[in-house]
């Protein structure tokens, strides 16, 4: 029987990482895929024993390097870590979508400054600021659900939140102001988009759930569409959540990609599994 490992990361004590391999652990069940859950910690990366291993892993966790050692011992790891390691920042993932010429905000990457060192005064702040104008957005490199993410509206703030990421990723980017409080989540597997969603807040100019967003069903329009998996494309992503912002003439934008988007919610809202389409493709791709 095939075997494979559902890895999450045991550190975290929200139950809706555990949750997220459960449904794909369950979908690898109903395929006669013997699915063992793995909080990541449960293997130890020595680099100088054999272990047994699965016939291969699906990573919903960022555990980059876990990943990295799998695939070093022959594992197939889904997504490939390489993938993980570039979406996980979001920095590199945006300068990856705008070497392809996809539609995004205007985004500045932040230069790298040390935790105790500071360029005010060097005049870059001033042309950030005359790039993009108030509001905008500091987004970190790393972050989930919506969080390390802020909203700037005057130069007070910006100046106080770009000397507490001294030593942090991070970028400056135009803030759509006819997206506030509403984006959609396309999730894509294997080329081919399984669900969708539209999320809106009433309360929080992010869309997400997790900071209590609304989400309903939605019909895509074939830009979103042809978007949505370009930008998966871009990445390399075989499994994909796709975010998607509204332009100024309701023009579709790319927020971001997710390698290891979260599916509960698509599943409450759309009634589809994503985690069936994952599986099914994983056992086609391995043959």
């Amino acid at each position: 029987m095939t075997t494979c490992w559902v890895i999450y990361n045991g550190s975290l004590v929200s139950d809706k990482f555990a949750d997220q391999a459960r449904l794909v652990a369950e979908a690898a069940g109903r395929a006669g895929v013997a699915a063992k859950l793995m909080k990541n910690y449960e293997t130890m990366m020595d680099l100088s024993s054999e272990v047994e291993l699965p016939d291969f892993a699906v990573l919903l966790d960022k555990d980059i390097l876990l990943g990295y050692f799998l695939k070093s011992r022959g594992v197939p790891v889904y997504n490939d870590p390489s993938i993980i390691d570039l979406c996980d920042n979001k920095a590199t993932q945006y300068i990856r979508l705008a070497s392809l010429g996809l539609p995004m905000p205007k985004t500045i990457i932040a230069p790298k400054v040390y935790p105790n060192f500071s360029i005010l005064g060097s005049g870059y702040f001033e042309r950030v600021i005359e790039e993009l104008d108030f509001p905008m957005i500091v987004k970190e490199g790393h972050g989930s659900f919506g969080m390390k993410v802020y909203l700037i509206e005057n130069e007070a703030a910006f100046h106080q939140k770009v000397e507490e990421l001294r030593g942090v990723d991070f970028v400056f980017q135009e803030f759509i102001q006819s997206s506030r409080g509403r984006d959609i989540r396309v999730n894509i597997v294997g080329g081919k988009i399984v669900a969708a969603m539209y999320r809106h807040s009433e309360t929080d100019f992010r869309a997400n759930i997790t900071n209590g967003g609304q989400a309903s069903p939605v019909s895509l329009t074939e830009p979103q569409k042809e978007l949505a998996l370009k930008a998966a494309d871009a990445v390399g992503a075989v499994f994909a959540g796709v975010d998607l912002l509204f332009g100024a003439d309701e023009e579709p934008l790319v927020c971001e990609v997710n390698a290891a988007a979260h599916i509960r919610n698509i599943m409450n809202v759309t009634g589809v599994n994503v985690a069936d389409a994952m599986i099914a493709y994983i056992l086609e791709d391995l043959k």
